[in-house]
This record gives structure tokens, sequence and C-alpha cells, in this order.
């Protein structure tokens, strides 16, 4: 199904999962990645909820934008859940899925009920030196030869310098990566940062009032773990560490995952 921001004319794949008069509940991909990355954790949820996953411009099988700002994606989503009609939605985002996450409830605190933010970094500084191979394929002049070269083993690899361990990667996501294109990679990166560098998510959070969950994996190789309990500026948040888990807790450690977006909603319809 492609939705139409009427906004910003930008068509975006979705993937709709679960009874559709179920509570809503949105997942939002981390730069690069997928609606497919939530894969793992999908059925369990679509089990009491209305499941709704897009793949952002520049990813999976939505093309390109001329913009990848943070509060521009946001304004992309927000279309989507007023095309679809949703409202009072449980909104969960995967790292920087947690910006377009935040950037949301600061736009239309109406459609949002709850966030759910999974290894989402607070801040610039608790960004952790990254994996040599993201970085090869990031950096000029040779990052986007690399990046056009990637094959599954590349790409696989990619992803296991985020993980703290084995973990099933999901049908199709690698195919998406690869379809994911180096200018969308990297000013989204470029945007994110620049989102960060305003003011951090925690403290944005703090004025918003949007009940919260913080899902961190204690393991986590891209953000410092330790940084998680910057969020307890906010005032209605729950903070949960995952032992052994890096970056991606919905490839690691799927279920434990699913039950708590399944009880955080819950509190929250």
């Amino acid at each position: 199904m492609n939705a139409y921001d009427a906004q910003h004319a930008q068509p975006m794949h979705v993937d709709r999962d679960g009874p559709q008069d179920a509570p809503p509940l949105l997942l939002i991909h981390g730069s690069g990645a997928s609606g497919a990355s939530w894969g793992p954790v999908v059925p369990a949820l679509a089990a009491r909820h209305h499941v709704v996953r897009t793949d952002l411009p520049g990813c999976g099988q939505s093309p390109p934008a001329a913009s990848y700002d943070v509060p521009a994606q946001a304004g992309r989503v927000a279309a989507l859940l007023d095309e679809l009609g949703l409202r009072n939605v449980t909104v969960a985002g995967h790292s920087s899925g947690g910006y377009i996450a935040t950037a949301l409830v600061e736009q239309r605190p109406d459609l949002v009920g709850s966030l759910a933010l999974i290894s989402t970094g607070p801040r610039l500084d608790a960004l952790l030196p990254q994996p040599a191979i993201l970085r090869a394929m990031l950096a000029p002049p040779f990052g986007p030869l690399l990046w056009r070269r990637r094959s599954d083993a590349v790409i696989l690899k990619g992803i296991g310098a985020t993980l703290a361990g084995p973990a099933t990667i999901p049908p199709g996501m690698v195919d998406d990566l690869r379809s994911t294109t180096y200018r969308a990679f990297r000013k989204a990166l470029r945007e994110n940062t620049a989102y960060l560098a305003e003011q951090s998510v925690p403290e944005r959070l703090a004025a918003l009032g949007v009940p919260v969950l913080v899902v961190f994996g204690a393991a986590d190789p891209r953000w410092d773990p330790a940084s998680a309990r910057q969020y307890d500026i906010v005032a209605d948040v729950r903070v949960e560490m995952l032992p052994g888990v890096g970056h991606m807790p919905m490839l690691e450690a799927p279920g434990q995952v699913g039950r708590l977006l399944l009880d955080f909603a819950a509190l929250h319809v």
C-alpha cells in the first residue's frame, strides 16, 4: 500500500498488520533501515493492535525525498496517520526513528497517546566511536563507491556490527537495506545530528507531557548505554535496560521487546 503525504507530496510504502479496529501502534525504523527491521516483533504486537509500519523516504520500498530533516519526516508520518484516520496512537521509534517520533509529538500531540524509544541516543555526546565498516562506507571519497558495491555479506556484516550477539535477520531486510541510497542515508544522518544539536531528546520530552518508555540494550555499541538514564528527567518515563543486547533489540530480543511494548501500550489505551 502507498500512502501519500498531502503536505509534502511524498509517497511512502506502508505495511499494516492486525485488526484495523484494534488500538493503533506505529513503528518507525532507524536511519538506513526499513519497516522490515521490526519484523520479529510484529506477530505478537498484531495480536492486540493495528500495527502500522512505513518505509521512510529513500529507505526500503519508498522513493527518495528532497528533504530529510526530522520535522519534515515527522510531518509525513503525521499526514499518514491523518490519512488512515488514526488517533491516540502508541508510537515506537527505533534509534533515529525515535527523533521522528519525538518530533511527531512536538508537531501533533493530538495524534500520539504514548511514545516508546528503542536504542534512541539522547544527545550527541552519548554517541560512541562507530564500527569500522560503517565508517568506511560513509566516509568520502570512497564511501559512495563502496555503498553502491555492497554485497549481501557486507550488508549483513554492517548489521552484525551493531549487535551484541547473533540474531535472525528478517526476510526482506537485506534487500531493503540495499535499496537505501547513499545520499538518503548521509542526509538523514546529517539532519538527525542537527536535531540533537538543537536540543536533546530528554529535554524535548520533558516539555511534552507524553508517557514514555525507553528501551536500551546494555551492550549497545552505537550509543553509550549509561546515557539511557538521561531520560530520567522526563516526568512520566520508564527506562528498561536489556542485558546482553546491542543496538537492535527487536532482532536480538524480540520476545522481551514485544512484551514491553504490549504492556506499555495497554497502560495508555
